[in-house]
């Protein structure tokens, strides 16, 4: 049961962010996320778990934020970088939370869900989800 929840509550956390940053309305919403993309690249300095490498990451994902401005892609492929990043910091035993052995696993899991929601175009999930419940709902 405990893998499984290692699994199911990254991606239950994926969901609630995609959730959460869809309510922000357009055009502010693209530009939210690329800032955020921008800040994962820098969650691991602190660490040092790969040397000199860590500095990588940050200037290629400060190039991908920037380029996520006009793009959701580019986002998206931030995401997925970032995800890459997770899965080295887990294999060397170096997670991005010290306290939390795993949390690079966790990360490396919840990630992928916000690149393909990112990859979708970032769509307002909530109010779609909400117009399709009201489309298939019987008439009172």
């Amino acid at each position: 049961m405990s893998n499984l929840m290692s699994v199911l509550m990254p991606i239950l956390i994926g969901i609630v962010c995609v959730c959460l940053l869809s309510l922000i309305p357009d055009p502010h919403r693209r530009r939210a996320n690329a800032v955020l993309v921008a800040g994962a690249g820098a969650a691991y300095l602190s660490g040092g778990g790969l040397g000199y490498a860590e500095f990588v990451l940050p200037v290629v994902m400060t190039y991908v934020a920037f380029r996520g401005l006009d793009s959701w892609t580019w986002i998206g492929v931030g995401w997925l970088l970032h995800t890459a990043w997770d899965v080295l910091h887990h294999l060397n035993a170096s997670p991005i939370l010290a306290f939390a052995g795993d949390s690079s696993f966790g990360c490396a899991v919840c990630d992928p869900v916000i690149a393909l929601w990112c990859l979708a175009g970032g769509p307002p999930v909530l109010s779609r989800l909400r117009d399709r419940l009201r489309r298939t709902a019987p008439a009172a």
